[in-house]
């Protein structure tokens, strides 16, 4: 499986360039803030972490 390190940086620095947090994020979604967490982190890299990474920077156009 492909690292998603790339996408995951570009994540972390557009929330952060636009004060938007993962909790946010996790609403968002509707997720918990603790998967948003495991997956900006690389603590999961599954599947799923790939697809919410990909979606992330779709939906908000990074």
């Amino acid at each position: 499986m492909p690292s998603t390190l790339p996408g995951r940086e570009l994540v972390k620095e557009y929330l952060k360039k636009n004060d938007i947090k993962s909790t946010d994020l996790a609403k968002m979604y509707g997720m918990t803030k603790q998967e948003v967490s495991d997956y900006l982190s690389g603590r999961k890299s599954n599947p799923a972490a790939n697809q919410f990474i990909l979606k992330v920077i779709r939906d908000f156009k990074i």
